[in-house]
């Protein structure tokens, strides 16, 4: 069976890393071809890909269905597998063989058309969603990970150089309550590990367990900072209502009490990744802050 990367995927190597991203994903089916080799699998499907990964279904040796995931070795996924080896199959996609070197990960298989967004009832949905969550960061975070506390320190720092950035008036009003709530709470940034990436289409479903957390970024910290994924997934639903502070505040209030949160303090974790978010657009050269952020941040302020 040919081994095709989907020209879209070389697309978007391209465009982060030019011709570097060109080369990478022009030697993919080399290095699958390798792994195909040394872990004794077979192909079993066509190819699929995400921003970043090409991965390909397989089969093992002993007939177990699985998952070859190839990606480039990032500062935003090397830490994957160990996030994935922490949590060992409870409420994430289990890690079955892994080589450091080039980031290249065999997992379980799941079903990649079935994924949260699916579920019709949005509320529901998020209802599986926040039991996962709840169970992923029960654990304390491993060494070796990214920390909040650092992040948010980084994130103050680059708060000045936005400002400057943004010509309205209600956007720098809302950076500066973002940052200052954020400096009341970076001194205690929390120890649990998150997922930091946990949003519909990351949850897919799978036999092992009806649903499976996917593509973790993992990270060290307060649990309150992996809530705006969710939240803001889905806004279609939200806009729908007819009162998108009351149905933000519902997915909100629904997460905090299934993973048992303080409010204030998630609300206040809440508007750190609304800062988080808009410091990205800025960089990216947005001069205004995002809707869907401003929306958020209003909401979650009333719970504070």
């Amino acid at each position: 069976m040919e081994i095709v990367v989907p020209p879209a995927l070389t697309e978007s190597h391209v465009k982060w890393e030019g011709e570097a991203g060109r080369a990478w994903s022009a030697g993919l089916p080399a290095l699958a071809r390798r792994y195909l080799e040394e872990w004794g699998l077979r192909l079993d499907g066509a190819s699929m890909h995400g921003v970043v990964s090409l991965v390909l279904p397989v089969v093992r040796a002993d007939g177990t269905p699985a998952a070859l995931k190839l990606q480039p070795v990032t500062d935003e996924n090397a830490t994957e597998p160990v996030g994935l080896r922490a949590w060992a199959g409870d409420g994430s996609v289990l890690l079955l063989e892994h080589d450091p070197a080039t980031g290249t990960m065999l997992l379980e298989r799941l079903d990649e058309s079935r994924s949260l967004s699916a579920v019709a009832d949005d509320l529901a949905a998020l209802e599986i969603l926040a039991a996962l969550l709840a169970r992923l960061v029960a654990r304390p975070a491993p060494e070796g990970l990214r920390r909040l506390g650092d992040i948010a320190g980084q994130m103050l720092a680059d708060v000045p150089a936005a400002l400057a950035k943004l010509p309205r008036e209600e956007d720098r009003s809302w950076l500066r309550r973002c940052a200052d709530t954020v400096a009341e709470l970076v001194g205690e940034p929390g120890d649990r590990l998150l997922h930091w990436d946990l949003h519909y289409d990351n949850v897919l479903a799978g036999e092992r367990e009806p649903w499976l957390a996917i593509d973790p970024k993992p990270l060290a910290g307060d649990p309150g900072f992996d809530l705006l994924p969710a939240i803001h997934n889905r806004w279609s639903e939200v806009v729908a209502s007819g009162d998108v502070r009351r149905a933000v505040l519902r997915r909100f209030d629904l997460m905090v009490e299934i993973l048992e949160l303080d409010p204030a303090r998630a609300a206040g974790w809440t508007l750190g990744r609304v800062l988080q978010n808009s410091l990205w657009d800025v960089e990216d050269g947005e001069t205004r802050l995002h809707d869907v952020q401003l929306a958020v941040a209003e909401a979650v302020t009333h719970r504070q």
